[in-house]
């Protein structure tokens, strides 16, 4: 992690019980970096999740959903360390921006994508579609915000889709997946409409980074 000089103004970060945490984990043999890729493990494991889904047995497909939002808590949490134990905790590196931002770029299609397998009850090819769309959008919106940093702008978080909105689209997905199978004996809508969501909400963000940038852009 580097010196975190374009951060994500996240509130969670000024609370006492991330700040006990990181220091923590700072006082510890655990660097940033660490964090940073143990993020694309979670990813994994709640990908991993949503692909098995549709072939779960019985109650699986109440657990199994409600696993996968766990893990996607957890790679966030994995995204708020790294930045706090290598700026609060003095652990920078100068490659620290590689270990920021790739595994992200890896971690969003992880999950979006088998979001969209996991969906294959609605309509499997259109599903499928959804999911790849989705993943190569989230990708895209942080592609726009690094390309427009760049060029000279103020780094842009604005959203409506951004990471963390992604993320809790898909968290709430999750969890209301199981009661939807609880409820319906089915899964798959609830994760096909958090994908429609997502990729509409992608398409306004990167829009609006775009149009923000080219703003600046002109007025320098």
């Amino acid at each position: 992690m580097s010196d975190g000089g374009n951060r994500r103004p996240l509130k969670v970060r000024g609370t006492g019980s991330a700040q006990r945490t990181a220091a923590m984990l700072s006082r510890r043999d655990i660097t940033p970096n660490q964090i940073s890729v143990a993020s694309v493990f979670f990813a994994l494991g709640c990908a991993v999740c949503l692909f098995l889904l549709p072939e779960l047995p019985g109650y699986f497909k109440f657990f199994i959903p409600i696993l996968a939002a766990a893990l996607i808590q957890c790679r966030l949490l994995c995204n708020l360390f790294d930045g706090m134990v290598a700026v609060e905790g003095g652990k920078t590196t100068a490659s620290g921006e590689l270990y920021n931002d790739i595994p992200d770029r890896v971690a969003d299609p992880f999950i979006l994508i088998a979001a969209g397998y996991a969906a294959t009850a609605v309509a499997p090819d259109l599903a499928v579609i959804a999911g790849w769309l989705a993943g190569i959008l989230a990708v895209f919106t942080a592609y726009i915000r690094t390309l427009c940093t760049s060029m000279g702008c103020p780094t842009n978080f604005r959203g409506p889709m951004a990471k963390q909105h992604r993320m809790a689209v898909m968290t709430f997905a999750c969890v209301l997946s199981a009661f939807e199978w609880l409820i319906f004996s089915t899964t798959g809508y609830i994760l096909f409409i958090a994908l429609v969501i997502i990729i509409l909400g992608c398409l306004l963000t990167i829009w609006r980074r775009i149009k923000f940038a080219y703003d600046y852009l002109e007025k320098k």
